[in-house]
């Protein structure tokens, strides 16, 4: 079973003396000028309380002033385009974060999306917990409740729309053991630098669960962990939008079951003639895998 914490769990004034090493905190952003600055800031009160050692804002270039904003809050910001540019074009959300690890310096990265309405320092705090109370701790997911806006109405639930209808069906029939995620496409995420480094990424949407997929198959369940961490507003997307989100994740995760030498795992396989659109980027220090999925080494 996935061990499974809160982010009350955990204190500020424990965790600065406990840490595995110094903190990079990562934010990808595209257009997120409205809300980055108060992200920056709640990192930044973080920082000087000595839990985080780097505040790094990857932007795309985003024409609506986000890397300004970032900078003149407090973070270093960088343009993903600068970032291992023999790569080629960046190629979206996983690409950036993939391009990060270069400028990335501490050996613990947390990913924190940039666009959290109600973000709060507590994101990082919760994420970074199991990872500093247990050394077998590698990689830590958040999870929490998505509100649905509409117009002037708020609904308690009903966001995480790719996650409820395309994501966690998937899982179940063909990785049952990552069901247990409750946000298995959450891009709160805290994990080992090292682990980080031993696993490809996927561009575009497909880098969450392509990246669950890869960790659960090297480390096993046993590594892992979720941290709730209240709720994460953010901005609905229309359903086109959606659509090609969930399209992105499907082939990301079947290609990546179909990398996996391992039994009793499902497939999702394309018919004749359809070919992926995504680009996979390799590991930056390619390991061997521990275990086979569940935890044996």
């Amino acid at each position: 079973m996935l061990d499974t914490y809160d982010h009350t769990d955990f204190a500020v004034a424990d965790l600065a003396a406990r840490l595995p090493g110094p903190v990079s905190v990562v934010v990808p952003t595209r257009n997120t000028a409205g809300t980055i600055a108060h992200t920056v800031a709640e990192l930044l009160i973080l920082a000087d309380l000595g839990v985080v050692s780097q505040i790094l804002v990857v932007d795309a270039d985003s024409p609506d002033g986000t890397a300004v904003t970032a900078r003149d809050a407090g973070a270093e910001v960088v343009s993903e385009n600068d970032l291992t540019p023999e790569a080629g074009p960046v190629c979206g959300k996983g690409d950036a974060m993939w391009r990060s690890l270069v400028a990335a310096t501490g050996d613990v990265v947390v990913f924190v999306d940039g666009d959290i309405a109600d973000f709060g320092r507590h994101y990082v705090t919760g994420l970074l917990g199991p990872l500093c109370e247990n050394d077998s701790k590698q990689f830590v997911k958040g999870s929490y409740r998505r509100p649905f806006r509409q117009q002037e109405s708020e609904q308690p639930a009903g966001g995480g729309r790719v996650t409820e209808l395309t994501v966690r069906p998937l899982l179940a029939r063909t990785v049952p053991e990552l069901a247990w995620f409750d946000q298995p496409l959450a891009g709160e995420v805290a994990a080992r630098r090292d682990l980080l480094e031993s696993i490809p990424f996927f561009t575009g949407y497909g880098v969450e669960i392509a990246m669950l997929v890869e960790v659960w198959a090297q480390i096993g369940l046993e590594g892992m962990a979720q941290v709730g961490l209240g709720t994460k507003r953010n901005a609905h997307q229309s359903l086109d939008s959606l659509g090609g989100m969930a399209n992105e994740v499907i082939e990301a995760l079947a290609s990546t079951l179909a990398t996996l030498d391992q039994d009793g795992l499902g497939s999702i396989a394309p018919a004749d003639g359809v070919s992926g659109a995504l680009t996979v980027r390799p590991a930056r220090k390619p390991a061997p895998r521990l275990g086979s999925g569940d935890g044996s080494v």
